[in-house]
Protein backbone atom coordinates (compact mmCIF):
# COMPACT_ATOMS: atom_id res chain seq x y z
CA UNK A 1 0.00 0.00 0.00
CA UNK A 2 1.19 3.53 -0.74
CA UNK A 3 1.18 5.70 2.36
CA UNK A 4 2.42 9.16 3.28
CA UNK A 5 3.09 10.37 6.81
CA UNK A 6 3.13 14.14 7.19
CA UNK A 7 5.38 15.16 10.05
CA UNK A 8 8.66 13.47 11.02
CA UNK A 9 8.49 14.14 14.72
CA UNK A 10 8.42 11.39 17.30
CA UNK A 11 5.07 9.89 16.26
CA UNK A 12 5.40 10.38 12.52
CA UNK A 13 8.90 8.99 12.27
CA UNK A 14 8.10 5.86 14.29
CA UNK A 15 4.80 5.29 12.47
CA UNK A 16 6.22 5.81 9.00
CA UNK A 17 9.22 3.59 9.64
CA UNK A 18 7.19 0.74 11.12
CA UNK A 19 4.58 0.92 8.35
CA UNK A 20 7.41 0.68 5.80
CA UNK A 21 8.85 -2.30 7.67
CA UNK A 22 5.60 -4.15 6.96
CA UNK A 23 6.15 -3.83 3.20
CA UNK A 24 4.30 -0.60 2.49
CA UNK A 25 5.75 2.15 0.30
CA UNK A 26 5.96 5.08 2.72
CA UNK A 27 6.88 8.71 2.10
CA UNK A 28 7.60 10.73 5.24
CA UNK A 29 7.00 14.43 4.61
CA UNK A 30 8.48 17.39 6.47
CA UNK A 31 9.26 21.03 5.66
CA UNK A 32 12.57 20.99 7.56
CA UNK A 33 15.09 20.41 4.75
CA UNK A 34 18.04 19.99 7.10
CA UNK A 35 16.19 17.33 9.07
CA UNK A 36 15.23 15.50 5.88
CA UNK A 37 18.81 15.45 4.65
CA UNK A 38 19.98 13.99 7.95
CA UNK A 39 17.28 11.31 7.83
CA UNK A 40 18.28 10.34 4.30
CA UNK A 41 21.81 9.95 5.60
CA UNK A 42 20.67 7.76 8.47
CA UNK A 43 21.02 10.42 11.16
CA UNK A 44 17.97 10.23 13.43
CA UNK A 45 17.06 13.36 15.44
CA UNK A 46 15.45 11.44 18.31
CA UNK A 47 16.77 8.61 20.44
CA UNK A 48 14.47 5.63 20.37
CA UNK A 49 15.84 2.09 20.76
CA UNK A 50 15.79 0.20 17.45
CA UNK A 51 14.53 3.10 15.34
CA UNK A 52 17.79 4.11 13.65
CA UNK A 53 18.49 0.56 12.48
CA UNK A 54 14.93 0.19 11.17
CA UNK A 55 15.11 3.46 9.23
CA UNK A 56 18.39 2.52 7.57
CA UNK A 57 17.12 -0.93 6.59
CA UNK A 58 13.89 0.35 5.04
CA UNK A 59 15.57 3.24 3.22
CA UNK A 60 18.04 0.73 1.77
CA UNK A 61 15.17 -1.50 0.63
CA UNK A 62 13.44 1.46 -1.04
CA UNK A 63 10.30 1.20 1.06
CA UNK A 64 10.93 4.38 3.09
CA UNK A 65 11.74 7.80 1.69
CA UNK A 66 11.81 11.37 2.98
CA UNK A 67 10.49 14.36 1.09
CA UNK A 68 9.46 18.00 1.41
CA UNK A 69 6.98 17.59 -1.48
CA UNK A 70 3.68 17.23 0.36
CA UNK A 71 1.66 17.69 -2.83
CA UNK A 72 3.43 14.85 -4.64
CA UNK A 73 3.32 12.54 -1.61
CA UNK A 74 -0.44 12.99 -1.20
CA UNK A 75 -1.10 12.40 -4.90
CA UNK A 76 0.85 9.11 -4.80
CA UNK A 77 -0.75 7.79 -1.60
CA UNK A 78 -4.01 6.10 -0.74
CA UNK A 79 -3.62 6.73 3.01
CA UNK A 80 -2.30 10.03 4.37
CA UNK A 81 -1.37 10.20 8.06
CA UNK A 82 -1.30 13.61 9.74
CA UNK A 83 1.36 13.42 12.47
CA UNK A 84 2.32 17.03 13.10
CA UNK A 85 2.61 18.60 16.54
CA UNK A 86 -0.32 19.84 18.60
CA UNK A 87 1.48 21.93 21.24
CA UNK A 88 -0.30 23.29 24.27
CA UNK A 89 -1.81 26.76 23.95
CA UNK A 90 -1.80 29.27 26.79
CA UNK A 91 -5.34 28.29 27.81
CA UNK A 92 -4.42 24.58 27.97
CA UNK A 93 -6.08 23.62 24.70
CA UNK A 94 -4.24 21.90 21.86
CA UNK A 95 -2.86 24.30 19.25
CA UNK A 96 -4.35 23.04 15.98
CA UNK A 97 -2.72 25.43 13.52
CA UNK A 98 -0.29 22.84 12.15
CA UNK A 99 -2.98 20.18 11.70
CA UNK A 100 -5.24 22.62 9.88
CA UNK A 101 -2.40 23.88 7.69
CA UNK A 102 -1.67 20.31 6.65
CA UNK A 103 -5.37 19.69 6.01
CA UNK A 104 -5.41 22.67 3.67
CA UNK A 105 -2.34 21.40 1.81
CA UNK A 106 -3.91 17.95 1.51
CA UNK A 107 -7.11 19.47 0.13
CA UNK A 108 -5.16 21.33 -2.53
CA UNK A 109 -3.25 18.17 -3.48
CA UNK A 110 -6.17 15.72 -3.61
CA UNK A 111 -6.64 13.96 -6.96
CA UNK A 112 -8.75 10.91 -6.05
CA UNK A 113 -10.28 9.06 -3.10
CA UNK A 114 -8.01 8.90 -0.07
CA UNK A 115 -8.21 8.14 3.64
CA UNK A 116 -6.92 11.01 5.77
CA UNK A 117 -5.79 9.77 9.19
CA UNK A 118 -5.50 11.96 12.26
CA UNK A 119 -2.53 10.33 14.00
CA UNK A 120 -1.69 13.38 16.10
CA UNK A 121 -3.37 13.70 19.48
CA UNK A 122 -6.27 16.01 18.69
CA UNK A 123 -9.40 17.25 20.48
CA UNK A 124 -12.82 15.74 19.91
CA UNK A 125 -14.29 17.16 16.73
CA UNK A 126 -11.00 17.56 14.86
CA UNK A 127 -11.85 15.06 12.13
CA UNK A 128 -14.91 17.11 11.23
CA UNK A 129 -12.81 20.27 11.07
CA UNK A 130 -10.14 18.59 8.94
CA UNK A 131 -12.84 17.34 6.56
CA UNK A 132 -14.32 20.83 6.40
CA UNK A 133 -10.97 22.34 5.41
CA UNK A 134 -10.35 19.71 2.73
CA UNK A 135 -13.81 20.24 1.24
CA UNK A 136 -12.94 23.87 0.54
CA UNK A 137 -10.41 22.69 -2.04
CA UNK A 138 -11.62 19.26 -3.15
CA UNK A 139 -15.16 18.18 -3.98
CA UNK A 140 -14.47 14.49 -4.59
CA UNK A 141 -14.78 11.53 -2.24
CA UNK A 142 -12.50 11.08 0.79
CA UNK A 143 -12.76 10.01 4.42
CA UNK A 144 -11.16 11.32 7.59
CA UNK A 145 -10.55 8.82 10.37
CA UNK A 146 -9.02 9.00 13.83
CA UNK A 147 -6.20 6.60 14.70
CA UNK A 148 -4.67 7.75 17.99
CA UNK A 149 -1.19 6.54 18.90
CA UNK A 150 -0.39 4.83 22.20
CA UNK A 151 3.40 4.74 21.99
CA UNK A 152 5.61 4.77 25.06
CA UNK A 153 8.87 6.62 24.59
CA UNK A 154 11.72 4.19 25.03
CA UNK A 155 9.57 1.32 23.71
CA UNK A 156 7.84 2.98 20.76
CA UNK A 157 9.12 0.68 18.02
CA UNK A 158 7.98 -2.44 19.87
CA UNK A 159 4.69 -0.74 20.75
CA UNK A 160 3.99 -0.03 17.08
CA UNK A 161 5.18 -3.37 15.72
CA UNK A 162 3.44 -5.37 18.48
CA UNK A 163 0.50 -3.21 19.58
CA UNK A 164 -1.75 -4.29 22.41
CA UNK A 165 -4.58 -2.57 20.52
CA UNK A 166 -5.21 -0.29 17.57
CA UNK A 167 -8.10 2.15 17.81
CA UNK A 168 -9.74 3.21 14.54
CA UNK A 169 -12.42 5.86 14.64
CA UNK A 170 -14.32 5.74 11.38
CA UNK A 171 -17.78 6.58 10.12
CA UNK A 172 -17.14 4.97 6.74
CA UNK A 173 -17.10 1.24 5.95
CA UNK A 174 -14.77 1.89 3.02
CA UNK A 175 -12.23 3.73 5.18
CA UNK A 176 -12.56 1.13 7.93
CA UNK A 177 -11.71 -1.69 5.53
CA UNK A 178 -8.63 0.17 4.27
CA UNK A 179 -7.40 0.89 7.78
CA UNK A 180 -7.91 -2.75 8.76
CA UNK A 181 -5.76 -3.71 5.76
CA UNK A 182 -3.06 -1.26 6.90
CA UNK A 183 -2.84 -2.87 10.34
CA UNK A 184 -3.46 -6.51 9.38
CA UNK A 185 0.29 -7.36 9.19
CA UNK A 186 0.71 -6.31 12.81
CA UNK A 187 -1.79 -8.92 14.04
CA UNK A 188 -0.77 -12.29 12.64
CA UNK A 189 -2.30 -14.37 15.43
CA UNK A 190 -5.23 -12.36 16.81
CA UNK A 191 -6.67 -9.01 15.79
CA UNK A 192 -6.86 -6.35 18.45
CA UNK A 193 -8.22 -3.63 16.22
CA UNK A 194 -11.03 -1.73 17.90
CA UNK A 195 -13.45 0.01 15.57
CA UNK A 196 -15.54 2.89 16.88
CA UNK A 197 -16.97 6.20 15.77
CA UNK A 198 -14.57 9.08 15.14
CA UNK A 199 -15.40 11.19 18.19
CA UNK A 200 -15.05 8.22 20.53
CA UNK A 201 -11.62 7.44 19.09
CA UNK A 202 -10.52 11.05 19.54
CA UNK A 203 -11.71 10.93 23.13
CA UNK A 204 -10.06 7.57 23.83
CA UNK A 205 -6.52 8.93 23.61
CA UNK A 206 -7.19 11.77 26.04
CA UNK A 207 -9.13 9.50 28.40
CA UNK A 208 -6.37 6.86 28.45
CA UNK A 209 -3.49 9.27 29.03
CA UNK A 210 -5.39 11.23 31.66
CA UNK A 211 -6.27 8.04 33.52
CA UNK A 212 -2.60 7.05 33.67
CA UNK A 213 -1.74 10.55 34.86
CA UNK A 214 -4.35 10.22 37.61
CA UNK A 215 -2.78 6.89 38.69
CA UNK A 216 0.65 8.49 38.96
CA UNK A 217 -0.67 11.45 40.93
CA UNK A 218 -2.65 9.12 43.20
CA UNK A 219 0.51 7.12 43.93
CA UNK A 220 2.33 10.32 44.80
CA UNK A 221 -0.43 11.59 47.05
CA UNK A 222 -0.55 8.28 48.93
CA UNK A 223 3.25 8.34 49.27
CA UNK A 224 3.15 11.83 50.76
CA UNK A 225 0.56 10.73 53.30
CA UNK A 226 2.65 7.66 54.12
CA UNK A 227 5.69 9.81 54.77
CA UNK A 228 3.74 12.16 57.01
CA UNK A 229 2.29 9.40 59.19
CA UNK A 230 5.35 7.11 59.24
CA UNK A 231 4.17 4.37 56.88
CA UNK A 232 6.34 3.00 54.06
CA UNK A 233 4.92 3.97 50.67
CA UNK A 234 6.75 1.11 48.93
CA UNK A 235 5.13 -1.49 51.18
CA UNK A 236 1.74 0.15 50.63
CA UNK A 237 2.32 0.12 46.87
CA UNK A 238 3.14 -3.59 46.92
CA UNK A 239 0.05 -4.30 49.00
CA UNK A 240 -2.14 -2.36 46.58
CA UNK A 241 -0.63 -3.85 43.44
CA UNK A 242 -1.32 -7.40 44.58
CA UNK A 243 -4.99 -6.63 44.00
CA UNK A 244 -5.64 -7.75 40.41
CA UNK A 245 -8.21 -4.99 40.01
CA UNK A 246 -5.49 -2.39 40.52
CA UNK A 247 -2.25 -3.77 39.05
CA UNK A 248 1.28 -2.40 39.27
CA UNK A 249 1.66 -0.23 36.20
CA UNK A 250 1.87 3.55 36.62
CA UNK A 251 1.50 3.28 40.39
CA UNK A 252 5.04 4.19 41.35
CA UNK A 253 5.52 7.31 43.46
CA UNK A 254 8.24 9.67 42.35
CA UNK A 255 8.69 13.10 40.83
CA UNK A 256 5.52 13.01 38.77
CA UNK A 257 4.93 12.64 35.06
CA UNK A 258 6.60 14.67 32.34
CA UNK A 259 7.17 14.41 28.61
CA UNK A 260 5.15 15.71 25.70
CA UNK A 261 1.96 13.71 26.25
CA UNK A 262 0.62 13.45 29.79
CA UNK A 263 0.97 17.12 30.85
CA UNK A 264 -0.43 18.39 27.55
CA UNK A 265 -3.22 15.85 27.24
CA UNK A 266 -4.45 16.32 30.81
CA UNK A 267 -4.72 20.07 30.28
CA UNK A 268 -6.35 19.63 26.87
CA UNK A 269 -8.98 17.24 28.25
CA UNK A 270 -9.69 19.65 31.10
CA UNK A 271 -10.11 22.51 28.63
CA UNK A 272 -12.42 20.42 26.44
CA UNK A 273 -14.54 19.43 29.44
CA UNK A 274 -14.92 23.03 30.54
CA UNK A 275 -15.75 24.16 27.01
CA UNK A 276 -18.71 21.77 27.13
CA UNK A 277 -19.75 22.78 30.65
CA UNK A 278 -18.46 19.62 32.36
CA UNK A 279 -16.83 19.57 35.79
CA UNK A 280 -13.47 17.75 35.82
CA UNK A 281 -12.07 18.16 39.33
CA UNK A 282 -10.31 14.78 39.33
CA UNK A 283 -8.38 15.58 36.14
CA UNK A 284 -7.50 19.07 37.38
CA UNK A 285 -6.31 17.63 40.69
CA UNK A 286 -4.01 15.18 38.92
CA UNK A 287 -2.26 18.10 37.24
CA UNK A 288 -2.04 20.11 40.47
CA UNK A 289 -0.59 17.17 42.42
CA UNK A 290 1.93 16.57 39.66
CA UNK A 291 3.23 20.12 39.85
CA UNK A 292 3.30 20.03 43.66
CA UNK A 293 5.30 16.80 43.68
CA UNK A 294 8.37 18.50 42.27
CA UNK A 295 8.22 21.21 44.91
CA UNK A 296 7.94 18.58 47.63
CA UNK A 297 11.21 17.07 46.42
CA UNK A 298 12.84 20.50 46.34
CA UNK A 299 11.60 21.16 49.89
CA UNK A 300 13.35 17.99 51.09
CA UNK A 301 16.63 19.34 49.78
CA UNK A 302 16.09 22.78 51.34
CA UNK A 303 15.05 21.19 54.64
CA UNK A 304 18.37 19.33 54.74
CA UNK A 305 20.74 22.01 53.41
CA UNK A 306 18.91 25.28 54.11
CA UNK A 307 17.50 27.91 51.76
CA UNK A 308 20.89 29.37 50.95
CA UNK A 309 22.67 26.82 48.78
CA UNK A 310 25.60 29.07 47.91
CA UNK A 311 28.80 27.05 47.88
CA UNK A 312 26.86 23.77 47.55
CA UNK A 313 27.21 21.49 44.54
CA UNK A 314 24.56 18.93 43.63
CA UNK A 315 25.22 15.95 41.42
CA UNK A 316 22.29 15.12 39.15
CA UNK A 317 21.80 11.65 37.71
CA UNK A 318 19.24 11.87 34.92
CA UNK A 319 17.89 14.80 32.92
CA UNK A 320 15.34 13.28 30.55
CA UNK A 321 11.75 12.83 31.72
CA UNK A 322 12.15 9.04 31.54
CA UNK A 323 14.88 6.55 30.58
CA UNK A 324 15.55 5.36 27.01
CA UNK A 325 14.78 8.72 25.43
CA UNK A 326 16.57 12.01 24.84
CA UNK A 327 13.35 13.95 25.47
CA UNK A 328 13.42 16.61 28.19
CA UNK A 329 10.04 18.16 27.48
CA UNK A 330 8.32 18.92 30.80
CA UNK A 331 10.95 16.87 32.62
CA UNK A 332 10.95 17.18 36.43
CA UNK A 333 14.69 17.80 36.21
CA UNK A 334 14.07 21.23 34.68
CA UNK A 335 12.00 22.42 37.65
CA UNK A 336 14.40 20.93 40.19
CA UNK A 337 17.58 22.26 38.58
CA UNK A 338 16.10 25.73 38.16
CA UNK A 339 15.17 25.76 41.86
CA UNK A 340 18.68 24.72 42.88
CA UNK A 341 20.19 27.47 40.73
CA UNK A 342 17.78 30.05 42.13
CA UNK A 343 18.92 29.14 45.65
CA UNK A 344 22.56 29.65 44.68
CA UNK A 345 23.68 26.06 44.14
CA UNK A 346 26.01 24.68 41.50
CA UNK A 347 24.78 21.71 39.47
CA UNK A 348 26.88 18.99 37.87
CA UNK A 349 24.71 16.68 35.77
CA UNK A 350 25.02 13.44 33.86
CA UNK A 351 22.52 11.76 31.53
CA UNK A 352 23.23 9.08 28.90
CA UNK A 353 21.21 10.84 26.18
CA UNK A 354 19.94 14.18 27.46
CA UNK A 355 22.93 16.54 27.07
CA UNK A 356 21.97 18.07 23.72
CA UNK A 357 18.50 19.14 24.84
CA UNK A 358 19.80 20.14 28.26
CA UNK A 359 22.31 22.52 26.72
CA UNK A 360 19.46 24.15 24.79
CA UNK A 361 17.58 24.67 28.08
CA UNK A 362 20.33 25.53 30.55
CA UNK A 363 23.25 26.57 28.35
CA UNK A 364 26.33 27.00 30.54
CA UNK A 365 24.36 27.44 33.77
CA UNK A 366 25.18 23.85 34.78
CA UNK A 367 28.23 21.62 34.41
CA UNK A 368 27.96 18.51 32.23
CA UNK A 369 29.82 15.54 33.65
CA UNK A 370 31.59 12.96 31.50
CA UNK A 371 30.19 10.05 33.50
CA UNK A 372 27.89 9.31 36.41
CA UNK A 373 30.82 9.10 38.84
CA UNK A 374 32.41 12.25 37.43
CA UNK A 375 29.24 14.11 38.42
CA UNK A 376 29.74 13.07 42.06
CA UNK A 377 33.28 14.31 42.59
CA UNK A 378 33.19 16.79 45.49
CA UNK A 379 29.41 17.23 45.37
CA UNK A 380 27.42 17.78 48.55
CA UNK A 381 24.66 15.41 47.53
CA UNK A 382 23.45 13.07 44.78
CA UNK A 383 20.00 13.61 43.29
CA UNK A 384 18.61 10.70 41.27
CA UNK A 385 16.00 12.14 38.89
CA UNK A 386 15.73 9.59 36.04
CA UNK A 387 15.87 5.83 36.50
CA UNK A 388 18.30 4.89 33.72
CA UNK A 389 19.48 1.28 34.07
CA UNK A 390 23.09 2.30 34.65
CA UNK A 391 22.05 4.13 37.82
CA UNK A 392 20.34 1.09 39.37
CA UNK A 393 23.34 -0.70 40.90
CA UNK A 394 26.14 1.81 41.49
CA UNK A 395 29.23 1.14 43.61
CA UNK A 396 28.04 2.87 46.78
CA UNK A 397 31.47 2.74 48.38
CA UNK A 398 32.77 4.70 45.42
CA UNK A 399 29.77 7.04 45.58
CA UNK A 400 30.49 7.75 49.25
CA UNK A 401 34.19 8.39 48.61
CA UNK A 402 33.42 10.87 45.82
CA UNK A 403 30.69 12.85 47.63
CA UNK A 404 31.67 15.56 50.07
CA UNK A 405 28.74 14.53 52.28
CA UNK A 406 27.06 11.11 51.88
CA UNK A 407 23.53 12.32 51.14
CA UNK A 408 21.26 10.87 48.45
CA UNK A 409 17.88 12.21 47.38
CA UNK A 410 16.18 9.50 45.34
CA UNK A 411 13.33 10.81 43.22
CA UNK A 412 12.59 7.33 41.86
CA UNK A 413 12.66 5.16 45.02
CA UNK A 414 15.32 3.01 43.42
CA UNK A 415 17.66 2.07 46.27
CA UNK A 416 17.60 0.00 49.44
CA UNK A 417 17.34 2.57 52.21
CA UNK A 418 18.36 0.29 55.07
CA UNK A 419 21.48 -0.80 53.21
CA UNK A 420 22.44 2.81 52.54
CA UNK A 421 21.93 3.70 56.21
CA UNK A 422 24.29 0.88 57.17
CA UNK A 423 26.88 2.31 54.78
CA UNK A 424 26.61 5.70 56.46
CA UNK A 425 24.42 7.53 53.96
CA UNK A 426 21.51 9.84 54.60
CA UNK A 427 18.89 8.60 52.17
CA UNK A 428 15.71 10.45 51.23
CA UNK A 429 13.09 9.01 48.95
CA UNK A 430 9.42 9.58 48.15
CA UNK A 431 7.19 8.15 50.86
CA UNK A 432 9.77 7.37 53.55
CA UNK A 433 12.85 9.02 55.06
CA UNK A 434 15.94 6.92 55.84
CA UNK A 435 18.01 9.12 58.12
CA UNK A 436 19.33 9.24 61.66
CA UNK A 437 17.62 12.63 61.82
CA UNK A 438 14.01 11.42 61.96
CA UNK A 439 12.48 14.88 62.07
CA UNK A 440 13.54 15.81 58.53
CA UNK A 441 10.42 14.94 56.68
CA UNK A 442 7.77 16.63 55.46
CA UNK A 443 5.69 17.13 52.42
CA UNK A 444 4.73 20.73 53.05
Amino acid sequence: MKICVIGTGYVGLVAGTCLADMGNEVICVDNDLNKLEKLRSGIVPIYEPGLEELIRANVLEGRLSFSSDLDGAVKKSLVCFIAVGTPQSEDGSADMQYVMAVAESIGKAMNEYKVIVDKSTVPVGTAEKVAGVIKKYYDGEFDVVSNPEFLKQGAAVDDFLKPDRVVIGSNSSRATAIMQEVYAPFFRTASRVIIMDVKSAEMTKYAANSFLAVKISYANEIANICEAIGADAEMVRIGMCSDSRIGAKFLFPGLGYGGSCFPKDVKALSKTAKDYGCDCRLIDSADEINQKQRQIFINKILKRFGNDLSGKTFAIWGLTFKPKTNDMRMSPSITIINALLEHGAKVRAYDPKGFEQSEMIFGNKIIYAKSSYDALDGADSLLLLTEWNEFRRPDFDKVKDLLKTPVIFDGRNQYDGERLLQKGFEYYRIGKIFSENKEVSLVK
